[in-house]
């Protein structure tokens, strides 16, 4: 049977609106989109690893083993979807099996990603994504969707809810080409941590990435 190719995209943008200049901050002792690369790097179920950015600087701050492609300025604007980011890096390089990955998620474990492309190699799967596990009264649009309200359960018996992290989201080609989507029709949720599971989109989440770090940096001196 032959190897299906593994290919990991990671989108970057050097100028981000919400935290300024995000993807270069400082965290530990690399910069904040030096993280997430260097743990695709280390799966040997990976065979390339991209960095689909509009600038060649980024390579300055990005592991060795990474491979650039140049993506458009348009893809650039605050406007674009991530959908068109990911339609123009699978129609320029062909794989068997695609990973999405972002830098917002730095604390990514090896094992998790292993775990979800393992599943989707198997065949059982057709997708896989990071979540994160919330066990507590949630409410949407003004009403209670986890419990009655009428019957208030233990949290410990609720059924809880997954929420997707942006860590990653794994899919076979034709999940995307013939269907657009990122996620399939029998996906394998890949359960993520607290700690894992953080996704820096606002400064205070820097703030509190960095808190984690240094004092994993601490632990491990």
């Amino acid at each position: 049977m032959k190897k299906k190719k593994v290919v990991a995209l990671i989108p970057i943008k050097l100028q981000s609106q919400r935290v300024k200049n995000k993807n270069l901050r400082p965290l530990g002792n690399h910069e904040l989109c030096w993280y997430v690369p260097n743990t695709l790097l280390e799966s040997n179920l990976i065979d390339e690893v991209y960095i689909f950015c509009s600038d060649e600087k980024v390579m300055k701050y990005v592991p060795k083993g990474c491979i650039f492609l140049k993506r458009d300025t348009s893809l650039d604007s605050n406007e674009t979807k991530g959908f068109q980011i990911y339609e123009s890096f699978i129609k320029q390089i062909v794989a068997d099996v695609y990973i999405l990955a972002h830098t917002t998620s730095p604390f990514l474990k090896l094992e998790s990603l292993n775990d979800a492309i393992a599943r989707v190699l198997s065949g059982e799967y057709d997708s896989s994504f990071s979540a994160k596990k919330i066990q507590t009264f949630a409410w949407y649009q003004g009403k209670p969707i986890n419990y009655d309200i009428a019957n208030v359960p233990r949290t410990q018996d609720m059924e809880p809810i997954l929420v997707e992290t942006s860590a990653f989201f794994i899919f076979n080609n034709y999940i995307f080409t013939e269907h657009g989507r990122r996620i399939g029709f029998q996906p394998y949720i890949k359960e993520v941590d607290d700690i894992e599971a953080i996704d820096i989109d606002e400064e205070q989440d820097l703030v509190y990435a960095q808190t984690i770090k240094n004092l994993e940096d601490k632990n491990n001196e």
